[in-house]
């Protein structure tokens, strides 16, 4: 019996914008759920972000972190501020 072949999502990290556009342009996300995991997302309004901590990275790794931020609809600290946070957890 023929097995569909499972598709693989393409490693987006190294695309650049337009790419990353093309592929969603000209594939169905429906072709790609058992690639895909479930994330659990918390949101913790009760304690305000009073604290700023300044970080200076190098060009290249800013313009990337731009890159996946806006991929994602976020902007560059609360991508970063994700990314730390998670990382803390697993400490």
């Amino acid at each position: 019996m023929y097995e569909k072949e499972k598709n693989k999502l393409p490693d987006f990290s190294t695309m650049t914008l337009e790419q990353e556009a093309e592929w969603f342009d000209t594939h169905a996300m429906g072709d790609y759920w058992d690639e895909l995991e479930d994330v659990q997302v918390v949101v913790d309004l009760d304690q305000p972000k009073t604290e700023t901590l300044i970080l200076r990275l190098q060009k290249n790794l800013k313009k990337k972190l731009e890159r996946i931020a806006k991929s994602k609809g976020l902007n560059v600290s609360t991508l970063a501020r994700m990314w730390l946070i998670e990382r803390l957890n697993k400490a």
